[in-house]
């Protein structure tokens, strides 16, 4: 069985969007597009048993890997998040933080 190929419009809100919401419209794999104002973040969470990629469109920030590790993200930077990674995105600009995450299920 193959899924249908479909495009999604990215808007220019200045709010969460959901791109791919799983499924039925995909095998599992789930997206959207994040904007985080100065100052804030998305939040402490874990990428459970799937991996995630996280495509930055403007800003700049700070990855922080398990409370120990922090990476410098922004415009023109792709971050990679592997399975069972406690993780948050933080704005450390003065301007949005602008990011696509594309997460997929890891197979055992």
């Amino acid at each position: 069985m193959s899924e249908k190929a479909f495009v999604v419009e990215l808007n220019d809100e200045s709010e969460y969007q959901r791109l791919l919401p799983g499924e039925p419209k995909t095998r599992g794999m789930k997206s959207g597009r994040v904007y985080l104002q100065a100052g804030q973040d998305c939040g402490q969470h874990s990428t459970e048993a799937r991996e995630e990629m996280l495509i930055f469109l403007a800003g700049q920030g700070k990855a922080i890997i398990d409370e120990q590790q922090d990476l410098e993200v922004g415009i023109g930077k792709v971050a990679y998040i592997g399975p069972h990674t406690i993780h948050n995105i933080k704005n450390t600009g003065s301007k949005p933080l602008i990011y696509i995450y594309c997460v997929a299920s890891v197979k055992s």
